[in-house]
């Protein structure tokens, strides 16, 4: 199958998993705050994330098996495939391990940091371990069944084995707010949807790779660079961990959930931005592992051009219509204040900054660029915790937003020099014209709420109007661009003329 023929499976199946991520992000929190209250779901997201910060502990083999599996999986060579899966199989094992170490000092420790008037202690804990067991699930089965297919370019299947475990994941949810059962037995509950993930991997893998040997002698030299990539990991998920943390200790859990309705908006914005990256980094790598050259420029240049464009649209349209549509979500909730207008501002200008290094970040993971790119990423999380730490206890959320916006802008720059100079070997030029556009069309439309104020008296009526302001903001967009790189807009163009018609 061609790289195209690839690129094309996993971006219609991501399409299909950021539908229902977007649809567990919307409809999840929404239940938990009627049913439970807002904050219930503070609590609930804030053990999440520390949670998942624990989860990093295996990304530095993931990342760094995956980089290993380009070469081999295009070379069909199944001894080293299966002496880096072996390697992978220790590794994770190891760092399960330690992720139930971490969980259990955070089950103990947690409750000691926040007050709750509807938990008790106890059930607390209890929820931290029922969070933490599907980490676990998957260190001990899924993880390396998504290193193979993630470096084989079969992400689609992953995705589809997403979409099942979170529609199970729902269909709970509803069940348990609709009738008001036990928090704590939801979560307990929830384990199950981890498990049928794993099974529907497990199931394919055996299927198809019936070369497969986990125990086979292990190449732990393959994935030496492991520790660079788990220590860029660990100093990424400060743009998603770090705020809630800082939140939980320095707030109160019902500004935990004020900022998790945010972040759930914004992070459904990324999560279907996701869908035009899908399977990429693992298309360049290949590409890279190959030295392409050209194509890699060619296409690099392409890829950025069309993502800016995109990401331009899509925040801009947010901006105008975060504020409707979190009141139309939060009707009816009235124990924490969730309609504030600065706040979606800095909201959506920090996911604008974050989205537009995505380009340039994808080669760093594509190149297997870990070691070389550590200082930067340490520099990017300094700049959070220096920023942030200092501003929350008197700024509240707004000191959180603006460390994590000031860390944006430093990546941004960093990356559009260390790219061309390492990777693409491209001008830079290029890409700061690009950014700067994007910016441009952004304060543009910033400028259009003075005169725009939109009014939603109901989801459709939502819809309708976010419709149309993303058809006049396309246009815009798409002129302003034609204007600036009309060579490079044809050429897209002509590359999604060709996937349309074969």
């Amino acid at each position: 199958m061609s790289r195209t023929k690839f690129f094309i499976n996993n971006s219609l199946a991501m399409i299909l998993q950021q539908t229902v991520n977007v649809a567990v992000a919307f409809i999840i929190p929404r239940f938990i705050i009627t049913a439970y209250g807002s904050e219930i779901n503070g609590l609930i997201v804030s053990i999440t994330q520390f949670i998942s910060y624990f989860i990093l502990v295996e990304a530095g083999i993931s990342g760094a098996s995956i980089y290993a599996l380009y070469k081999p999986l295009a070379e069909k060579n199944i001894t080293s495939i299966n002496g880096i899966l072996s390697a992978s199989r220790k590794f994770y094992l190891k760092s399960g391990y330690i992720f139930i170490i971490f969980t259990i000092i955070l089950a103990l420790c947690y409750p000691l940091l926040v007050n709750s008037l509807y938990l008790s202690k106890f059930e607390i804990i209890i929820i931290v371990f029922s969070i933490g067991a599907g980490g676990a699930v998957d260190f001990f089965t899924l993880s390396k069944y998504r290193v193979l297919l993630t470096a084989d370019q079969k992400s689609y299947i992953i995705s589809l084995a997403n979409i099942i475990s979170s529609i199970i994941k729902i269909v709970l949810v509803i069940i348990f707010s609709l009738h008001k059962l036990n928090i704590v037995w939801l979560q307990i509950f929830l384990i199950f949807s981890i498990f049928s993930r794993s099974i529907i991997l497990y199931l394919y893998t055996k299927r198809n790779y019936i070369y497969l040997d986990f125990n086979s002698k292990p190449d732990n030299e393959s994935i030496k660079d492991r520790w660079n990539v788990l220590y860029l990991q660990l100093l990424g998920s400060a743009q998603v961990s770090a705020p809630i943390i800082i939140a939980t200790i320095f707030t109160s859990l019902y500004q935990v959930s004020v900022y998790s309705i945010y972040n759930m908006v914004i992070g459904g914005i990324t999560g279907i931005l996701g869908i035009f990256v899908s399977g990429l980094a693992a298309s360049f790598g290949d590409v890279i592992a190959k030295k392409e050259q050209k194509t890699l420029q060619k296409s690099h240049q392409e890829f950025e051009l069309f993502y800016y464009i995109v990401i331009t649209i899509v925040y801009s349209a947010a901006l105008l219509l975060i504020i409707p549509f979190i009141q139309l979500y939060t009707k009816g909730v009235s124990d924490v204040n969730y309609i504030l207008p600065l706040l979606s501002y800095l909201f959506v200008l920090n996911g604008l900054l974050f989205n537009m290094k995505t380009p340039q970040g994808m080669l760093v993971i594509s190149a297997g660029m870990y070691k070389q790119t550590k200082w930067q990423s340490t520099i990017q999380a300094a700049l959070i915790l220096l920023i942030a730490l200092p501003l929350t206890p008197f700024l509240g959320l707004y000191g959180i937003l603006i460390g994590l916006i000031f860390s944006n802008i430093y990546r941004d720059i960093d990356l559009l020099f260390f790219i061309p100079k390492h990777i693409t070997k491209l001008n830079y030029k290029d890409t700061l014209k690009r950014m700067l556009l994007v910016l441009f069309n952004f304060i543009i439309i910033s400028l259009s709420m003075i005169f725009v104020k939109i009014k939603c008296d109901n989801f459709s009526d939502w819809i309708l109007k976010a419709f149309i302001i993303t058809i006049l903001i396309s246009i815009w967009v798409f002129i302003t661009n034609y204007i600036l790189d009309k060579k490079n807009i044809i050429n897209i163009y002509i590359r999604f003329k060709n996937l349309i018609l074969g």
